[in-house]
């Protein structure tokens, strides 16, 4: 079990990133929003709602970032599909350049040895 300030932590961490997860999923395929929830929650430390998800995609669709088209299903209603724009995939390159810089800075610091 994690202590409460270490889900806060993890929480904080989670906000930051998501949406770049977002996208490098939809890099990949287009998906429809449960899919996403369900990739997501494969991933230790990635666990996460569809209260959180859909929010995310609507911001993503506003922003220009995603787009959508409707699909029937074979289980169930029609899913509305998520793929990247071309803003999408700039936003997701500016994110992969500037992360790695930002996980070294990170690591920089964070890989010391602790103090006794």
């Amino acid at each position: 079990m994690v202590a409460p300030k270490q889900d806060a932590l993890l929480a904080q961490m989670r906000k930051g990133t998501l949406q770049y997860c977002v996208l490098a999923l939809l890099a990949d395929e287009e998906r429809y929003g449960f899919d996403l929830v369900r990739a997501l929650s494969e991933t230790d430390g990635m666990v996460t709602s569809e209260g959180t998800i859909y929010p995310l995609l609507s911001r993503l669709r506003r922003d220009g970032l995603v787009e959508t088209t409707w699909r029937e299903s074979t289980a169930g209603p029609p899913r509305r599909y998520y793929r990247l724009t071309e803003a999408g995939w700039a936003a997701l390159g500016g994110f992969i350049d500037e992360w790695g810089r930002f996980r070294d800075a990170v690591d920089h610091f964070v890989e010391r040895k602790a103090r006794p």
